[in-house]
């Protein structure tokens, strides 16, 4: 009998073991992949500070496109925004929508529907769900025009 009570012992062990075991190769999995998902997290955020310095030269390209009628400024227009685009790195529409303060800033008061946009003064921009440049907006303040 001491022979089973020992091998039960020994059996409660091993599987006492296997358990810790398993849970600790479920552990170091997890670890695995929240290491790969921050990693990517850092590479596409850490460019979000070069993202944010080329805004202003688009600004600048739609500008000169509106003015120039240009075909050629039009097309390196298009590619850049698409490697933007391809970037995540999108613009936030905002054009005869409700004023929403977390992603525009609201330049001027001026006579339209309440709260309504009104005119974009500035694109705004977002890198996946962060706000890389916010919209500045002209918002209604509930008086029409008569």
């Amino acid at each position: 009998m001491t022979g089973n009570k020992k091998k039960s012992v020994s059996e409660k062990k091993i599987a006492e073991l296997e358990d810790k075991w398993k849970r600790a190769l479920a552990d170091y999995h997890n670890l695995e992949k929240r290491i790969v998902k921050e990693k990517e997290s850092f590479v596409r955020f850490s460019n979000a500070q070069l993202w944010g310095k080329l805004l202003p030269i688009i600004d600048d390209l739609e500008l000169g496109e509106r003015h120039l009628n240009d075909q050629g400024l039009s097309l390196t227009l298009n590619k850049l925004k698409e490697v933007l685009k391809s970037e995540g790195v999108l613009e936030i529409e905002v054009q005869d929508k409700d004023f929403n303060p977390e992603l525009m800033e609201a330049m001027e008061m001026v006579e339209g529907p309440k709260n309504k946009v009104m005119e974009v003064l500035n694109k705004g921009y977002l890198l996946g769900e962060k706000v890389l440049r916010p919209a500045k907006v002209k918002v209604g303040n509930g008086q029409e025009k008569e």
